[in-house]
């Protein structure tokens, strides 16, 4: 039986998101760096010749019917009669992070689909079925760093310099809804442009502007106010990536150099029992961007 093994779902960092407007049908107007980074989930593909879809949740179990099944059910629309699959999934990605794991492990599925059921679907075809499932997925079909546009759908390249992270993920979570529905949210941060952003050193590219949601997120849910705390006591400048709780910081030594773990040796340095504490390397590209044109 023909199975894709070890399939990585990388998560993102918004490295910073503006709301610059609202339309009339409700949705944020937004723009947004979507940076790759190595914290990522894991998925098992074995094909299944009975038109079968089903998911094993090897590690924290996910809901019924989530967005790998949907895709996965979007996809077979374009398949063979018969074609069906099994899909195990390793959860690392925690949830309500601001991080895309539901959405990197959706797009992670359709190009493993195209791929094992031989569909031969462009990037784009991808890229739009992704949409239909949710606003950050077509960014991981793309496979590079972006800087997002709209309501998340108009998508810019960008190269970003390797560097390192600390992402500190709490106990608690924020649902995005609540955050985009609240009435004290900033909706009117003034446009930025590209190059603009583009034109800084490493360490003005990875401070450019800020998280709108955060002020929301941080009345919300306090533990996000404390994890930024927390990495300030370690030296760090802090702030929150996307929706979610988790918050990230720029390591200002290089990729590699002898001094990226003395901040372990602080006293402060131990977290909150039930925290994530991650170091983080950027990705140059997806894993997975060579298997569609």
């Amino acid at each position: 039986m023909k199975t894709l093994y070890d399939l990585p779902a990388p998560a993102k960092l918004n490295l910073f998101l503006h709301i610059t407007g609202r339309r009339d049908d409700g949705y944020h107007l937004l723009q947004s760096v979507f940076m790759l980074i190595d914290w990522a989930d894991t998925l098992h593909v074995e094909l299944r010749r009975d038109g079968g879809l089903s998911r094993e949740d090897l590690t924290s179990p996910l809901p019924e019917d989530d967005l790998i099944l949907r895709a996965a059910r979007a996809l077979q629309k374009f398949a063979r009669p018969g074609l069906g699959a099994h899909i195990a999934i390793d959860k690392q990605i925690p949830a309500q992070a601001g991080m895309g794991g539901g959405s990197s492990d959706a797009a992670t599925c359709l190009l493993a689909l195209n791929r094992l059921w031989d569909l031969r679907l462009p990037r784009s075809t991808l890229a739009a079925i992704g949409l239909s499932l949710g606003a950050d997925v077509p960014f991981f079909i793309g496979g590079r760093h972006a800087w997002v546009e709209g309501i998340g759908e108009r998508m810019t390249p960008v190269d970003l310099p390797s560097a390192r992270f600390i992402v500190v993920k709490p106990t608690a979570g924020i649902d995005t809804r609540s955050i985009f529905m609240a009435s004290d949210l900033e909706r009117a941060t003034p446009a930025a442009i590209l190059s603009g952003f583009a034109a800084g050193h490493i360490d003005q590219t990875y401070e450019f502007g800020h998280n709108d949601l955060q002020p929301v997120a941080q009345r919300l849910c306090p533990e996000v106010s404390e994890a930024i705390r927390w990495l300030g006591d370690q030296g760090f400048k802090a702030r929150m990536t996307g929706s979610g709780s988790a918050v990230f910081a720029l390591m200002n030594t290089p990729p590699g150099s002898i001094e990226d773990n003395t901040w372990h040796e602080t006293a402060s340095a131990i977290p909150p029992v039930g925290w994530q504490v991650r170091e983080c390397s950027n990705l140059d590209i997806h894993p997975l961007a060579g298997w569609v044109d």
